[in-house]
C-alpha cells in the first residue's frame, strides 16, 4: 500500500482476538502512516503473515485457536519478519519463551503508545540496516563489520575477541532483545547456558569500553530476568 505521494507504507500485521485492541491498534498507528492488516486468530494470523508480508507483525499471546508461542515457532520457520509481542503475561517465563522461539521484542500490556512506536521504528531501522552495507552505526558508536572495527565518537575502541563477538551479536540483532540462553549458546556455546555469570562479566567489560557512563547504559540496555538489547539511536 502507497500513500498520496506513491509511498509505499511500512505494513503491520496485528494478531489479536481483542477486538478493542485491534481498533485502538489501527488507530494509532494508521495515524502514524503505516499500513495495516488484521487478524483475530493464529491461522488466520498464519495465512496473513504469508499473504500481506508484513514489514512488522504485533501478535497477542493468548489467542483463541493457536497458542502465540507456536504461531512465532511456525512464521521462524520461513520468515525472519519482526515479531513484537503484546501480551498481559508479565512473568519472566513467559517472556523467555517468546523470545526462544524466535519473538523480537515483547511489550506487557497495558503499554504506552510513544514505546510501542518506538519498538517497531527499531525494527524497521534493524531490516534496513541487515540489508545495508556492513557498517553499523548508532548513536556515535560504529561497528565496520569488514574491518572488523570499533569506534565511539570518532575514537577506535580496542575489545578482545570475545567481546567483539558479543557486540557483533547484538548488532546483528540491534533492536531485538537477545536472552541469556540465547546470547550464551552463540558465543560459548551449550555448555555455557546456565552460567549466566560469564555474560554479565563480559557485557560489564563491554560497557565500560563504549558507554559514556557504564552505570547508566544508552547503548547495550538490560531486559530484566531475559537479556540485552542494543538500543538503536540516531
Amino acid at each position: 500500500m502507497a500513500d498520496d505521494k506513491g509511498t509505499l507504507l511500512p505494513r503491520i500485521l496485528v494478531i489479536d482476538d481483542e477486538l478493542a485492541i485491534r481498533r485502538f491498534l489501527h488507530t494509532i498507528l494508521s495515524n502514524e502512516e503505516f499500513a495495516l492488516h488484521e487478524a483475530e486468530g493464529g491461522h488466520s494470523g498464519l495465512a496473513a503473515a504469508a499473504a500481506f508480508r508484513p514489514d512488522v507483525i504485533l501478535l497477542d499471546l493468548g489467542l483463541p485457536d493457536l497458542d502465540g508461542i507456536e504461531v512465532i515457532r511456525r512464521i521462524r520457520e520461513w520468515s525472519q519478519v519482526p515479531i513484537i509481542v503484546l501480551s498481559v503475561r508479565e512473568r519472566e517465563d513467559d517472556k523467555v519463551a517468546a523470545l526462544d522461539a524466535g519473538a523480537d521484542d515483547y511489550l506487557t500490556k497495558p503499554f504506552g503508545v510513544g514505546e510501542l512506536l518506538a519498538r517497531i521504528r527499531a525494527a524497521l531501522r534493524r531490516t534496513l540496516q541487515q540489508a545495508a552495507e556492513p557498517v553499523f552505526t548508532s548513536g556515535g558508536l560504529t561497528l565496520d563489520l569488514n574491518l572488523r572495527r570499533v569506534t565511539v565518537n570518532g575514537a577506535e575502541v580496542p575489545l578482545t575477541p570475545t567481546e567483539y563477538d558479543l557486540l557483533r551479536l547484538l548488532v546483528s540483532h540491534a533492536g531485538k532483545v537477545l536472552t541469556h540462553s540465547q546470547i550464551l549458546k552463540q558465543i560459548w556455546g551449550i555448555a555455557y547456558q546456565e552460567q549466566p555469570h560469564v555474560l554479565r562479566v563480559n557485557i560489564s567489560n563491554l560497557r565500560r569500553k563504549i558507554e559514556a557512563d557504564p552505570a547508566r547504559p544508552r547503548h547495550i540496555v538490560t531486559e530484566p530476568g531475559v537479556g540485552y538489547r542494543l538500543k538503536v539511536m540516531e
